[in-house]
């Protein structure tokens, strides 16, 4: 151990400052985030230095959990909620991936000004997800947005999209399925530019239809990136908050995990940092799991990573 460490003392001096930020930004809130989740922490009871208050919550042990897996209205409805994050979740990845699969195919053909196209295709990606949310969030005003207006001139219904209705969660399921799609088509691009040509070739010689490559050549080797796009793709739209809160602020309706989590821990007369730090928790231990069974799947299917 001494001489390895005496070989590859570099590697790790330059590791330590990323160890150290992530440990710091990262572990300690964690940690601390876990321990307020078995206590009763509210802004009533938290140490207070200004007003020279002493912290005076309670370990409660697993009383949290209890509270809110029981799916009780008062600590937000749990199940309900997961249930909208689920479909949220599924309904996002889903167009991200077959919409950006479609556009990677039609831009990995040769054609004039596909540059261009690829330029264009990639902005909604390049701009800030705030910027976005407030461009579309005035898009799908009901009296004023462009959307509304569109519809008006068609003579076709005119709703209000942003309103305590499902339809406000339809308008940041487009509004995510927008801003996910370039990272979605430039991955997916890259790694159909990476499969053989020489396996179509055989696959026409042998009399194969387009879907027949599609489905035996294409699939198959975009296995390995298609695996990793959906994992992160998940992760990441489970946990997206920015599109949904900037565009609709708290509204029942588009009530996710980790948006009530935010309304738990910023909002109300007594911020109750216990209930929030249980959804985060909860909200790891899901990913978690997913994590662990969507790898497992891979591996039975010949995909170690």
């Amino acid at each position: 151990m001494r001489g390895f460490f005496s070989r590859h003392w570099y590697a790790y001096a330059m590791v330590l400052p990323a160890v150290i930020v992530t440990g710091v930004l990262v572990i300690l809130p964690l940690v601390q985030g876990a321990f307020y989740s078995f206590t009763n922490i509210n802004e009533s009871n938290i140490a207070n230095p200004v007003l020279d208050r002493p912290a005076s919550y309670e370990f409660t042990g697993l009383e949290n959990y209890a509270n809110v897996l029981s799916g009780d209205a008062s600590y937000g409805g749990f199940w309900a909620i997961l249930l909208r994050t689920l479909i949220w979740t599924f309904a996002c990845v889903f167009l991200h991936f077959v919409i950006g699969l479609g556009l990677a195919m039609l831009l990995n053909r040769p054609m004039r000004g596909r540059g261009v196209y690829r330029v264009l295709l990639i902005l909604p990606w390049a701009v800030p997800a705030f910027i976005s949310a407030f461009a579309w969030k005035y898009m799908f005003n009901a009296q004023y947005g462009i959307i509304n207006q569109v519809l008006r001139a068609l003579g076709l219904p005119d709703p209000v999209w942003l309103g305590q209705s499902d339809l406000a969660l339809v308008a940041v399921i487009l509004v995510n399925v927008w801003l996910g799609v370039p990272f979605m088509m430039v991955s997916i691009l890259g790694g159909l530019q990476s499969i053989p040509s020489s396996l179509y070739e055989a696959a026409e010689i042998d009399g194969a239809s387009a879907w027949q490559k599609f489905r035996n050549v294409t699939m198959p080797g975009l296995r390995s990136v298609s695996s990793t796009v959906i994992l992160l793709g998940t992760i990441w739209t489970f946990n997206m908050f920015a599109v949904v809160y900037l565009i609709t602020g708290i509204n029942p309706n588009t009530r996710l995990l980790i948006t009530y989590a935010f309304e738990r821990f910023f909002n109300g007369a007594s911020r109750d940092y216990a209930i929030a730090s249980t959804y985060g928790v909860l909200i790891l231990s899901v990913l978690l799991v997913f994590a662990s069974v969507y790898r497992r799947a891979l591996r039975r299917q010949g995909e170690v990573w």
